[in-house]
């Protein structure tokens, strides 16, 4: 994900923008439009909770037949597994990778790539994101 209002700023500036206003990026970050709509129209609401993660694990998946909107389905589970994450596990937080790209960094300062992990349950459902979430969330 390539956030446009941090352009080809230098990594400093990043951190800085990060550091000012941390819940804004969160916010912005947990959108996640296509997936909550999903989720809506399955009767499934997303309450930013492991137990949402567990509920989105057991969706039939319909949205491999989309190939176009596949990766952007992906993308927002990942996104959403990450707001999961940050709002949950004490010290978790967003960072932003130099090509502005969004990952998680946990207190331990393990760095984890949650969108690529919604891509990959996207496309084939292992790992489950309840998974993921355990195995952060132990860190």
């Amino acid at each position: 994900m390539n956030i446009p209002f941090l352009g080809n700023r230098s990594k400093k500036y990043r951190a800085a923008v990060l550091a000012e206003d941390p819940e804004g990026i969160a916010e912005l970050l947990s959108e996640c439009e296509l997936l909550r709509s999903h989720a809506a129209r399955e009767g499934i609401g997303l309450d930013d909770t492991a137990a949402s993660l567990e509920a989105l694990d057991q969706l039939p998946p319909r949205w491999r037949d989309d190939e176009d909107g596949l990766p952007w389905f992906g993308h927002d589970a990942g996104l959403y597994l990450g707001t999961v994450v940050v709002r949950t596990v004490p010290g978790a937080a967003w960072a932003i990778r130099p090509g502005g790209e969004p990952v998680l960094k946990l207190e331990s300062g393990r760095e984890v790539d949650v969108v690529t992990a919604g891509h990959e349950w996207a496309a084939s459902g292992t790992p489950e994101l309840s998974q993921l979430y355990a195995e952060v969330s132990e860190n």
